[in-house]
């Protein structure tokens, strides 16, 4: 199996998790996000809206979506309940992760630390400071009395929102005002 991807991206980060705790063997290729990268005839070939991760497993099918990379190796595993309401948890989770939270966390740290171009994006960044931190309010809410998001371990939950929460302060969300999201991470 090979991972495209870019060292450094919460996205890319949460497929090689999930690969390497569900015991896959995998090789890594870094993917710029330029003309070289993700928008080369052969890598939009693996996925056409040209972005990292992809995974290739070993009979060429190219898997997309990082949350959907989440969901397909975490089968079968503690990673993910078995169907039912603790699984819909999970799904939940997964769609707050990308609606509400890494929108706001993972944009405003791409414009800061990635591009250091804060200062083009002044309103933007304001937007993604409101957002971020709302969703990190509702992460607070539940961490303030559950010690995981879904359960009573770890699941592809806790991996989706580690990816950009563990990196938040890059962002300027200062996670002592989120004691129990600190705890957790």
């Amino acid at each position: 199996m090979r991972i495209y991807g870019m060292n450094g991206s919460g996205n890319c980060w949460k497929a090689a998790q999930i690969l390497s705790l569900t015991g896959h063997a995998f090789e890594w290729v870094e993917t710029s996000s330029g003309a070289a990268g993700t928008r080369s005839p052969d890598f939009l070939a693996l996925n056409p809206i040209g972005k990292v991760p992809v995974v290739v497993l070993d009979d060429g099918t190219a898997l997309r979506e990082s949350n959907a990379i989440l969901l397909h190796f975490a089968e079968g595993t503690n990673w993910l309940p078995p169907p039912g309401l603790a699984r819909t948890r999970v799904h939940e989770w997964l769609f707050f992760e990308q609606y509400s939270h890494e929108p706001y966390i993972a944009v405003a740290r791409y414009l800061k630390s990635w591009l250091r171009q804060a200062h083009l994006h002044e309103a933007r960044l304001a937007d993604c400071a409101i957002r971020g931190a709302a969703a990190l309010d509702v992460m607070e809410q539940h961490l303030a009395g559950a010690p995981w998001l879904v359960g009573e371990g770890p699941t592809i939950a806790d991996l989706a929102l580690f990816a950009y929460t563990h990196r938040a302060e890059e962002a300027d969300f200062d996670l002592a005002q989120w004691p129990a999201v600190q705890g957790w991470v």
